[in-house]
This record gives C-alpha cells, sequence and structure tokens, in this order.
C-alpha cells in the first residue's frame, strides 16, 4: 500500500524535505547507471565504458556527502519528530547504501579492464549478465519503492535476495569445476568469481533499502525478518489504518 505523510505548516520544511527524496533517486539513477554498466562492460569487452563507469563512482561519492550533510542540517536546524525523523534517518542509511553498490560497481568496471586481456569463455559470461539482471532490478524495485513509501516492496526484494544467494553459490560451483579441469583459465575464473561476489553485495544493499521502507512507514525494524514475518507486520499495521 502507497503511503503518504502529512505536509508541513513551513512551506521551506517542505520542500526541504521534497529536495532529500529528489536528490536520493537522482544518486539512485547514478548508481542503477553504474550496475548497468558495468557489467555491460564485461559482456561487451568494452574498456571506455569500463573507465567511465569507474569515474561515476566520484559522483556517487560526493553525493552522498552532500546528501549527508543536508541530513546534518536538516536535524540542526529543523529537530524532526516521529516519521519525519525516520524519513531522515531512512535517507542516511540508504545512501550509505547506494554508496557501497556504487563501489560494488565500480570493483566490477576494474574487474572488466582486466577481463579484456584474458580468453572470452563461450558463453560470453551469461551466468554473470543474468546475476546482474536481477540485482539491478532489485535496485530499481527498492528505490521505486522508497519514492512510492510502499513497504510491501520488502518483502518481494527479500525473497529475490533468497534466489541472488542461490544463483551466486550455483556460479561459485560451476567456476570451481572451471578451475579444477581448465587450471589455464584460472586468472579469468578468479576475477569473475569477485564480480559474481561484487553482484551478491548488491543485492544486499538493495534488500537493505527495502527494509528501510518498513522502518520509514511502519516505524518498525525489521531487518533480518523473514518475509512471512515482514508480510504479518505490514497486514497487521494496515489493518489498525483502516
Amino acid at each position: 500500500m502507497e503511503k503518504h505523510f502529512d505536509q508541513h505548516i513551513s512551506r521551506q520544511f517542505n520542500q526541504e524535505l521534497e529536495k532529500l527524496r529528489q536528490d536520493v533517486m537522482a544518486m539512485g539513477g547514478l548508481a542503477e547507471e553504474m550496475v548497468e554498466g558495468s557489467i555491460r562492460a564485461v559482456v561487451e569487452g568494452d574498456s571506455d565504458l569500463a573507465h567511465r563507469m569507474i569515474e561515476l563512482d566520484d559522483r556517487v561519492n560526493t553525493m552522498e556527502k552532500d546528501i549527508d550533510g543536508y541530513c546534518t542540517m536538516i536535524l540542526a536546524r529543523r529537530q524532526p519528530t516521529a516519521s519525519d525523523l525516520r524519513l531522515v534517518l531512512a535517507i542516511i542509511k540508504t545512501v550509505n547504501d547506494l554508496e557501497r553498490i556504487g563501489d560494488e560497481a565500480e570493483k566490477i568496471a576494474k574487474m572488466a579492464i582486466r577481463l579484456i586481456e584474458s580468453d572470452r569463455p563461450r558463453n560470453n559470461f551469461r551466468e554473470l549478465e543474468n546475476m546482474a539482471q536481477t540485482v539491478r532490478s532489485m535496485l530499481h524495485d527498492a528505490l521505486d519503492g522508497f519514492a512510492r513509501m510502499v513497504p510491501e516492496v520488502a518483502v518481494a526484494l527479500v525473497r529475490e535476495d533468497e534466489k541472488v544467494d542461490a544463483e551466486y553459490e550455483a556460479i561459485l560451483r560451476q567456476y570451481y569445476t572451471y578451475l579444477v579441469e581448465e587450471p589455464r583459465t584460472t586468472r579469468r575464473v578468479l576475477d569473475c568469481i569477485w564480480i559474481a561476489r561484487s553482484l551478491e553485495r548488491i543485492g544486499d544493499h538493495a534488500k537493505n533499502i527495502g527494509e528501510y521502507i518498513i522502518y520509514l512507514v511502519e516505524g518498525k525494524d525489521l531487518r533480518h525478518a523473514s518475509p512471512e514475518e515482514m508480510e504479518k507486520t505490514i497486514l497487521q499495521d494496515d489493518r489498525n489504518d483502516s
């Protein structure tokens, strides 16, 4: 269920909170671009694209610092309470995860440059491309859920993250087989393992953002909760609101 916060008497405070939300979405869009571009650099062997993605990480880092500073200003000047305070705290947590997503995408881009020097596998890194598609979708859904304040998104993200973890384990088993059967591919396989690890972590960060939505809307910390526990809490709160 999509939810909205009430407007405030202070028009300027409304504008400050809206700026924060917009800045988070802009940072999220940049993180999405980095994830998409970095894995495309791997699949297509595009070093120019990889270098562009590496350069974008500085912008992501700057955005995190700027948003953190703006949040600090709001906390000091407005001394927000209740849902406003949760919004500011959720934004601080969210931009931290987005910055880490940028770091992981940067690592993937660096691996893409290394992989250009290696023989390309017959399947052209299809397993990594498929895993990346899942985590990109998770990040997009997390940001959309944050923008619309839809706590149900968190449930779907936890379930998707479980699939990503299973996919990661399957890829590791596949790569370990390559290491045993084709020792000449060791360097390439190790680089691919690092890429898969970064993708798995991006999925974790996207799931975290979903959990912040529950905290933001419901005022409850359900980190590490099962999807069933999340659903029960959200449904119960919806009944109480009706």
